[in-house]
C-alpha cells in the first residue's frame, strides 16, 4: 500500500511545548496546533480513509519546498529555482518530520513508532508547500 499527499502553504515544523509554571500543565503552540490540523484534513480530503495495518512497516518520504526569497538577486533566485542553492533556514527537518509524522497518528496509522524508515528533503519554489509519500514496507517471506 502507498499513499501520497501534499499540503499547500509554507512548510512548517513541530513547535515545543510552553509549559505554564502556575499550573504545572504543557501547551502545543496555537501554530502547531492549527498546522497538524491542516495536514490531517488534507491526508483525509486526499487520501480518504486509507490507513496502514497497525502492523505495518512505514517508509515516510517528505520533500518540503519553502518559498524563495524576494529579497535574493535574479540569479541567486534562479540558482534557488534549479536545486543548486537548497534551503538551510528553520524548520529543520527533524522538525518537519516530528509535525507530519504526528498529525497523522491513528489517521494514516496507529502510531508513527511504525515509522521505520524516512527521508526529508527541502528545496526552494515559487509554489510553497510540503509532499508526502508514506509506502508499506514488505516484509520478508519465512526463509
Amino acid at each position: 500500500m502507498e499513499v501520497k499527499f501534499t499540503i499547500y502553504g509554507e512548510p512548517k515544523g513541530k513547535g515545543r511545548p510552553r509549559f505554564n509554571t502556575k499550573t504545572g500543565h504543557a501547551s502545543t503552540p496555537k501554530d502547531t496546533v492549527n498546522y497538524e490540523t491542516l495536514v490531517h484534513m488534507e491526508y483525509l480530503s486526499q487520501c480518504g480513509n486509507a490507513k496502514f495495518p497497525d502492523d505495518a512497516m512505514l517508509d515516510m518520504r517528505i520533500k518540503a519546498y519553502y518559498s524563495i526569497p524576494k529579497s535574493k538577486s535574479k540569479k541567486q533566485q534562479g540558482l534557488m529555482m534549479e536545486g543548486v542553492v537548497r534551503p538551510t533556514k528553520k524548520p529543520d527537518v527533524d522538525n518537519c518530520i516530528k509535525i507530519i509524522a504526528d498529525s497523522l497518528n491513528k489517521i494514516a496509522y496507529h502510531d508513527d513508532t511504525q515509522i521505520v524508515d524516512c527521508q526529508v528533503r527541502k528545496f526552494y519554489s515559487d509554489k510553497p508547500r510540503v509532499e508526502v509519500r508514506i509506502l508499506e514496507i514488505e516484509k520478508p517471506v519465512n526463509r
